[in-house]
């Protein structure tokens, strides 16, 4: 059998999830591909060859970009110089847009086909960079349907494939087990509070939230109110902020955020990724966030969506209340909480609807990741 080289450049610890089991699927489909690049620890096992570590690539901010910009232009220099001399079968980037977009177009120029999976976020901001990627890709693959509709209608080659979490959080989520697992009474009224995992949100919301629970717990003492830390940095820090809270009854665990939403009936979150999650596990939620106020400003000018979380983005309507800078207060925060608890219907009714969701978005997305690219190979 013919042997076929693939060339993938991931740069976060996401991507390595994704760039693992892509390969798995397309080993299935090309038992002798060998695959080099740029990978994490999950590709490395699977027998990838990485010219470089991976978390040499893992920047964020503003700051420290700028810091390792030589670095990183070496890198994709490489990178370029040695994909052009060994062209690949397929050359796939995998988030990591601003790296691997530039990267990816130069390699389209000499013949090489490329595919981006996980769109950048060019339908709120930023979105004239949809022109650039249609001159960088032979084929974009998107987590989200609403992701593939931009891209049709600016004429780009897009399969939307579905995401990942939608495949490996099951589409029945049992509460009560979940409440075993963690000590939690079975029939308490539960309440879970995600104030972020970067130390700028915990620093922003952790307290917002804790006292939000505060509010909640003067109309409905019998509340239990979790804080699942997103790691040992956050959870030094949420302890801290506890001490003004001894007396509430808001517990911290360092981890198990999935298992403490699942338990949960209401969760109170930051915005981001972890709505999607609790959207796949059927939470009726409230989002919340803030920011450096001239930082919000900014945003507010170039995000181009009505919707800040997922839930609603998926749903291109206010499914779960948003509140935002000065929207959120505690006051408003615990209002939203309170009324899932005595409007138990709506609540369900929105679990429901997130139901339907979560069956829109589990396809198998490497499975149909792996096809899409076969035929572009092809």
């Amino acid at each position: 059998m013919e042997r076929i080289h693939i060339g993938i450049v991931v740069g976060e610890a996401s991507g390595d999830i994704l760039g693992a089991a892509l390969i798995v699927e397309l080993r299935k489909l090309y038992p002798n591909a060998e695959f080099s690049g740029i990978g994490g620890p999950r590709m490395l096992t699977l027998g990838f060859h990485s010219y470089f570590p991976q978390d040499r690539l893992a920047v964020m901010g503003l700051i420290e970009p700028l810091k390792r910009l030589p670095e990183l232009l070496r890198i994709r220099k490489f990178l370029r110089e040695h994909f052009i001399a060994n062209p690949p079968a397929v050359f796939i980037g995998i988030d990591s847009p601003d790296f691997t977009i530039s990267l990816e177009g130069s390699l389209k120029e000499h013949g090489i086909k490329t595919v981006h999976y996980v769109s950048p976020s060019v339908w709120a901001w930023r979105q004239k960079r949809v022109f650039k990627i249609a001159k960088s890709v032979d084929l974009m693959l998107t987590l989200l349907p609403f992701e593939a509709a931009f891209y049709e209608k600016h004429n780009v080659p897009v399969e939307f494939v579905g995401h990942h979490l939608a495949d490996e959080i099951p589409l029945e989520v049992d509460k009560y087990k979940a409440r075993r697992e963690l000590g939690i009474p079975e029939h308490a009224r539960v309440v879970a509070l995600l104030p972020g995992s970067r130390a700028s949100e915990v620093e922003r919301m952790g307290k917002l939230f804790m006292h939000a629970a505060v509010f909640c717990l003067e109309q409905d003492p019998e509340l239990l109110f979790y804080i699942p830390a997103a790691n040992s940095d956050r959870y030094r820090q949420l302890h801290h902020q506890l001490n003004d809270y001894v007396d509430f009854p808001i517990q911290l665990f360092n981890g198990n955020s999935h298992r403490v939403m699942a338990a949960a009936d209401v969760l109170l979150l930051a915005s981001g990724t972890v709505t999607l999650e609790a959207l796949l596990l059927k939470k009726p939620m409230v989002v919340a966030y803030k920011m450096a106020p001239l930082t919000f400003k900014i945003l507010s000018w170039l995000v181009k969506t009505p919707f800040v979380s997922l839930p609603n983005l998926l749903a291109n309507k206010l499914l779960v209340p948003e509140l935002l800078q000065d929207d959120a207060s505690p006051e408003k925060l615990s209002a939203g909480i309170m009324h899932y608890f005595e409007n138990p219907d709506e609540a369900q009714t929105l679990s429901n609807t997130f139901a339907d969701m979560h069956a829109t978005l589990k396809r198998d997305a490497s499975v149909r990741a792996a096809a899409a690219i076969a035929k572009l190979i092809n």
